[in-house]
């Protein structure tokens, strides 16, 4: 027999949505405790990328491939192949730049393994870094904002939240290049750790965006029948 659709095997899609919220927004958090308590280094990294070099690299890498995961599984709506399509190729990119890491930084770091200088993995990283954040922010302004019928209030202010964080996302993929271009003029800027406190942003926007979709803020209120 067919699991039916209470069966406490499943997830929900908004459990999924939360559940791909929180891990967005705690990653960025986890690797500054994680280096702090478990490695006395109160050292934050260049981006958040560093941090696999460091004690907490497994755990952000088992991160990324949940969201990666996470992503693959989501289906959206019935009928709707290009939230399936979007998400999925989210996915992928999420688990190419958990699986392929960056150069390790030549600045002080918390490093603890050390990888051979290789700037073709570098780039890959990068590139799919790049990529996933467009996917992601193409998600929160262009799918999530969807809608039938005649959108509630709640909705309305949703879809103010999804356009912000997409931005929000899209900046950060212009202002980071820009930024690095900078340092090689203004090298002094590297220990605004600039490039980490962006990409901590857009993992944020990232993260409420999934937990907005997932109803955990800006419900639609019970409709109140008159009797």
């Amino acid at each position: 027999m067919l699991p039916g659709k209470t069966d406490p095997r499943l997830i929900s899609f908004n459990s999924l949505r939360k559940s791909i919220g929180w891990m967005s927004v705690a990653l960025s958090p986890a690797m500054l405790l994680g280096n702090y308590f478990l490695a006395d280094c109160s050292y934050i990294q260049q981006s958040i990328s560093d941090y696999y070099f460091t004690v907490t690299g497994d755990l952000m890498v088992g991160i990324m491939c949940c969201l990666a995961l996470f992503l693959i599984s989501y289906k959206g709506y019935p009928g709707e192949q290009l939230d399936e399509w979007l998400t999925t190729i989210s996915g992928l990119l999420a688990l190419g730049a958990a699986l392929i890491p960056t150069n390790e930084p030549l600045v002080q770091s918390c490093a603890i393994i050390h990888l051979p200088w290789d700037t073709n993995r570098s780039l890959t990283h990068n590139l799919l870094s790049s990529l996933l954040f467009i996917m992601l922010s193409l998600i929160s302004m262009l799918l999530f904002t969807k809608g039938r019928g005649e959108p509630t209030p709640e909705k309305l202010q949703r879809n103010k939240v999804y356009i912000v964080c997409g931005s929000i996302m899209l900046m950060v993929i212009i202002v980071v290049p820009i930024y690095n271009q900078l340092l090689r003029t203004y090298p002094d800027w590297e220990k605004y750790k600039l490039v980490f406190w962006l990409e901590t942003l857009a993992m944020t926007a990232f993260g409420i965006s999934w937990l907005v979709k997932g109803g955990l803020f800006l419900r639609d209120k019970p409709m109140v029948v008159n009797q």
